[in-house]
C-alpha cells in the first residue's frame, strides 16, 4: 500500500497526520500517544529487538537509552521500543555534589562498570540507564577552624604535589570546604577536643600501639591516632559512680551518667584519706593523700580494698578506693567463755586511726599492706579478749569487765597501769579506746540466772532504799513537831507584848482626845479666815486680769478697724487717681484726634479769623487803637499811653 512489503504478523506504526483507513489485511493494535518532554523530564526506552530508531541510530536488543528534550519535544514510542519510565532531572546547587557509579561515557555511549564519576554543582543532569548515585546528593563538607576530615585513599593518585598510595590516611583541616575526589574516602569528621587542666583523653598511636594521656590543652587527633577506651574492673566502675564509706557502707548516688571510656579517669580523694595507684608498666605503686584530684595514666589502676563490714564483722562486705585515715570507730561482736563455762556475747566498739608521715612514701605504702585491716584488727582484739576472759569466773568478769578487757587489749606497764593505745606495726594502725556497749549471755539458762540475780539485787537495793527513806521521814517528822511547839510559845509571847502596847496606845489616845478638841476648833477658824482672805485676793487679781484682757482686746479690735479703714481709703484713692489718669488720657486722645481730624492749617485759620474780623470792623469804624477790659483789674494807662504815643512818634 505504501510501497513496503509486509509479512504476516508484522507490526509497524503510522505517524502521518490526518485520517487513516486500515486495509482489509491490516489490524489496528493500539493507538500510541506522544510523550511530552521538558527540561526536567526525560523518557527511558528499551529496545525489544535490533532496529534503527526514528533518529537514525541503531539500537541493539535489550539496549536502554534516554530521549531528552534536546532530541525532540515529544516522542511517540516505536513498535520495537518499550517505555521503561520517565526520568526526572537531578539538580545540584553550588554547595552540593554527587558521585555517579557505573557512569556512561559521553563519547562512546558505553557504560564503564566499576568506575565512579564526581559531579560538582551547580549542575543539572539526567541519570543514564544503569547509572546510580552513591549516597544520593551530598552537601559540600564545610569545616570551621576547630574541625578536620580524616581521609583514606581508595587507590593511588596524585594529590597536588603529593603522591597518595592506596590505604594512605591524612587529614584536611578547616576553615574551608572540601569535596572529596572519587579516589578518596572520608572516614570521619573530627573536632578539636578542648581540655581543662583537670581533664584529658587517652590517645592511641595506630602505628606503634602506644597509648598516652593528653591533658590541659585543645587537642586534635592526627591521621594515625584514635581515642582509646580505658577499661576498668566492674567494681572500680561502680565505686567511681557511687563511692562508699568503709565504716558505714553508705553509698552516695551519682547523676553524671555512665563514664566516657576515652576520657581521662579522674577521682577526687576525700579529705583525710589515701588512695593507692599501681602502674603495671613501671611496676610500682604510688599513694596520694586527700584532698586531691587523681588522673589515671593509661597503664595505671586503682588498688581496691575489700574490707569487712556489718556487726559482727563479715569479710569482703565493703569495696573502697579511698582509705580513711581516721579517727574512726568500728563495732564488732565477740563470743567469749569464762572459766566456769559461761558463754557471753560482747558488743565492742573500737576507736582507731593511722599514724603515718604523709611525706614518707615507704610509710604510706604500709597503709595498703593489709587488704582487710578492719577484719585483721577485729580478729586480733577478739583473740586477746577471749584469752583474758577464759581465765576469769563469771562473777569476777561481770564486776570488772571493762578493766579486764582494756588490760587484755592494751596491756599494762611496769607500774601496773593500763596503757592507752594498741599499735599494729604492719600498717601503723593505732587503737585508742574500747567501748563495751553490751554484755549478754549466750546460753539461755545463764541469761535467766543472771536476770534473776539482777532482779534480786535490784529488790535488795530497793528495800534498803525504802528503809532509809522511812527512817529519814520519821526523823524529819520529829524535828518538825519540835519546831512547831517552839513556834507556838514564841507566838504567845509576841501576843502578850502586842496587847501591852495596845493598852498604852489607848490611854494616850484618850488624853489626846480630851485636850485636842479646843485647839482643833481654834486652828479650824484661823484656817478658815486665812482661806477666805486668800480667796478675796485671788478674785481681785482675776478681775484685774479680766479687765486688762478686755481692754487689750478692744484696743486690738479698734486698731484692726482703723487699719481696715486706712487700707480701704488707700485703695479708693488709688482707684480715683487711676480713673483720673485714664480720663485725662482719654481727653488727651480725644483732643489729639480732633486736632488731627481738623488739621493744623484749619486751626490756624480759625484762631486768626476773630482778630482779623475785629481789625476790619475797627478799621471800618475809623479807630486806630483800643483796649477792652472787664473793669475788675486796673490798667496803668500812663505807661500804656506812653507806649502808644512813643510808638506813634517813632512812626
Amino acid at each position: 500500500r505504501r510501497g513496503s512489503h509486509r509479512q504476516t504478523g508484522e507490526e509497524w506504526i503510522i505517524k502521518d497526520e490526518g485520517a487513516y483507513i486500515p486495509d482489509v489485511n491490516e489490524e489496528i493494535v493500539k493507538t500510541e500517544s506522544a510523550v511530552i518532554l521538558t527540561d526536567k523530564k526525560a523518557l527511558q526506552l528499551r529496545a525489544t529487538r535490533t532496529f534503527i530508531d526514528a533518529y537514525g541510530i541503531e539500537r541493539k536488543a535489550g539496549e536502554e537509552w534516554l530521549i531528552t528534550v534536546a532530541k525532540a519535544e515529544k516522542h511517540i514510542p516505536d513498535v520495537y521500543e518499550s517505555v521503561v519510565g520517565e526520568v526526572s532531572i537531578t539538580t545540584l546547587n553550588s554547595r552540593q555534589y554527587s558521585v555517579v557509579l557505573d557512569p556512561v561515557d559521553t563519547k562512546t555511549k558505553k557504560q564503564q562498570l566499576g568506575t565512579r564519576l564526581l559531579i560538582k554543582g551547580p549542575h543539572s543532569f539526567f541519570l543514564q540507564p544503569g547509572e546510580r548515585l552513591e549516597a544520593g546528593i551530598q552537601d559540600v563538607h564545610v569545616l570551621d577552624s576547630e574541625e578536620a576530615l580524616l581521609l583514606r585513599a581508595r587507590e593511588g593518585f596524585k594529590d597536588g604535589n603529593t603522591e597518595r598510595a592506596p590505604g594512605d590516611r591524612w587529614m584536611i583541616y578547616g576553615p574551608g570546604d572540601y569535596v572529596p575526589p572519587v579516589e578518596v574516602e572520608i572516614i570521619e569528621k573530627r573536632r578539636a577536643i578542648p581540655l581543662d587542666e583537670n581533664e584529658g583523653i587517652y590517645v592511641r598511636d595506630m602505628k606503634t600501639g602506644r597509648v598516652r594521656a593528653v591533658t590541659g590543652s585543645v587537642y586534635m587527633l592526627t591521621s594515625y591516632e584514635e581515642l582509646w577506651d580505658k577499661e576498668l574492673p566492674p567494681v572500680v566502675e561502680d565505686l567511681l559512680q557511687t563511692d562508699a564509706d568503709q565504716s558505714s557502707g553508705i553509698k552516695h548516688s551519682s547523676t553524671s551518667g555512665p563514664r566516657v571510656k576515652s576520657r581521662l579517669v579522674t577521682y577526687r580523694i576525700p579529705h583525710n584519706s589515701a588512695v593507692q595507684i599501681y602502674d603495671y608498666k613501671a611496676k610500682k605503686a604510688r599513694v596520694t593523700f586527700g584532698p586531691d584530684l587523681i588522673m589515671l595514666g593509661p597503664d595505671e589502676q586503682f588498688t581496691v580494698l575489700n574490707l569487712s563490714g556489718n556487726t559482727p564483722k563479715t569479710p569482703k562486705i565493703l569495696n573502697v578506693l579511698a582509705l580513711l585515715l581516721g579517727p574512726r570507730f568500728s563495732t564488732d561482736v565477740v563470743i567469749v567463755e569464762t572459766s566456769d563455762h559461761a558463754r557471753l556475747s560482747l558488743k565492742l566498739s573500737y576507736n582507731w586511726f593511722f599514724e603515718i608521715d604523709k611525706k614518707n612514701q615507704d610509710q604510706a605504702a604500709l597503709l595498703f599492706s593489709v587488704p582487710d585491716f578492719i577484719g585483721d584488727f577485729c580478729k586480733a582484739i577478739a583473740s586477746r579478749v577471749r584469752g583474758s576472759v577464759a581465765s576469769q569466773s563469771f562473777d569476777h568478769f561481770h564486776k570488772y569487765s571493762a578493766d579486764l578487757i582494756r588490760k587484755a587489749v592494751f596491756g599494762a606497764d611496769e607500774a601496773g597501769n593500763i596503757r592507752n593505745r594498741f599499735h599494729f606495726k604492719s600498717n601503723n594502725l593505732i587503737i585508742t579506746n574500747i567501748d563495751i556497749q553490751s554484755v549478754e549471755p549466750v546460753d539461755q539458762r545463764t541469761r535467766d540466772a543472771l536476770q534473776k540475780s539482777v532482779q534480786l539485787a535490784i529488790e535488795i537495793t530497793t528495800k534498803s532504799q525504802e528503809a532509809t527513806a522511812r527512817h529519814e521521814a520519821e526523823r524529819r517528822e520529829q524535828e518538825a513537831k519540835g519546831r512547831l511547839e517552839r513556834q507556838k510559845i514564841d507566838d504567845e509571847a509576841e501576843a502578850e507584848k502586842a496587847r501591852k502596847n495596845l493598852l498604852s496606845l489607848q490611854a494616850a489616845s484618850a488624853a489626846v482626845e480630851s485636850t485636842g478638841t479646843a485647839s482643833a476648833e481654834a486652828k479650824a477658824r484661823a484656817e478658815a479666815a486665812k482661806i477666805e482672805g486668800e480667796s478675796n485676793v485671788t478674785n481681785a487679781k482675776l478681775k484685774a486680769e479680766a479687765q486688762s484682757t478686755k481692754a487689750s482686746v478692744q484696743l486690738k479690735i479698734l486698731q484692726n478697724e482703723q487699719q481696715t479703714e486706712i487700707s480701704h481709703k488707700k485703695a479708693w484713692n488709688t482707684l480715683e487717681i487711676k480713673k483720673a489718669d485714664e480720663l485725662a488720657g482719654i481727653e488727651a486722645s480725644k483732643f489729639k484726634s480732633i486736632v488731627d481730624a481738623i488739621g493744623a492749617e484749619t486751626l490756624k485759620k480759625i484762631s486768626q479769623a476773630g482778630p482779623e474780623m475785629q481789625a476790619k470792623l475797627l478799621s471800618g469804624l475809623g479807630l486806630k487803637s483800643f483796649m477792652i477790659t472787664d473793669g475788675n483789674h486796673p490798667i496803668n494807662l500812663f505807661s500804656t499811653a506812653a507806649g502808644l504815643i512813643g510808638s506813634n512818634l517813632s512812626q
